[in-house]
């Protein structure tokens, strides 16, 4: 099936935001080398915030949820495309989980409400050579995630926040959540999911973030950089 969104094309990336971040990235800001303990809620270098800061890439789509469509494809049996009423047709999740950005701030206790990521997946029944799941938005920006982080507990395709609509500036009308790792990996304005046998570096990884993003190992930046390298060159 095409993808009736193809024929549209996504506002470019752009803003002053995605320089400094990468130079963070180069310069290894913000990394600690401090090591999480097993029952740590709050991971290494990261402070705790009660509001929820809004970082993007200078883009901000407004797609009325009339108009949202979602596109699973891939390496899948069967390839399907959402519209707003098919997703709230699915089973519907409300986890509470925490995040945990990149820039150092994690607010805990976020009540969400949307399509968990294992529905998603026996929707689409991916196919055994699938390994990777790579995220596109309607902004242009694309992650990349393993199977494996894609379809675990607590992860979804999040529509609402603390009750209500999930706001644009944070994503709305739907945005992954992956809350065990680094906030940048739960794509916002999700447009299409694409499962692939090989991995594909995204947006941020290809400027020098970390390919996983676990918050509790701090890997907030490519392993090419060693962490007492990164924090040399600080």
């Amino acid at each position: 099936m095409s993808d009736p969104q193809d024929d549209a094309p996504a506002p470019k990336v752009r803003g002053r935001l995605a320089e400094i971040k990468q130079g963070w990235a180069e310069s290894g800001r913000f990394l600690t080398g401090q090591a999480a303990s097993g029952e740590q809620r709050l991971p290494p270098g990261q402070h705790l915030v009660t509001n929820w800061p809004i970082l993007d890439l200078g883009t901000r789509p407004r797609i009325p949820p009339e108009r949202w469509q979602l596109r699973v494809f891939g390496a899948v049996e069967e390839a399907v495309t959402w519209d707003w009423d098919a997703l709230l047709a699915q089973p519907q999740v409300r986890p509470v989980s925490d995040i945990h950005c990149v820039t150092t701030w994690s607010r805990y206790d976020n009540h969400w409400e949307g399509v968990a990521t294992a529905q998603v997946l026996a929707a689409v029944r991916p196919k055994p050579e699938a390994r990777f799941v790579v995220l596109h938005s309607y902004d242009d920006y694309t992650t990349n995630l393993p199977l494996d982080d894609f379809a675990a507990p607590g992860a979804l395709l999040a529509h609402r926040w603390e009750g209500e609509a999930l706001p644009v500036e944070h994503g709305g009308p739907v945005r992954l959540v992956v809350p065990h790792l680094y906030f940048w990996k739960s794509a916002k304005w999700l447009r299409r999911i694409e499962f692939v046998t090989e991995d594909r570096r995204g947006f941020w990884e290809e400027r020098g973030y970390h390919d996983r993003g676990d918050p509790w190992s701090e890997q907030r930046y490519s392993e090419e950089m060693g962490i007492e390298e990164a924090r040399s060159a600080i």
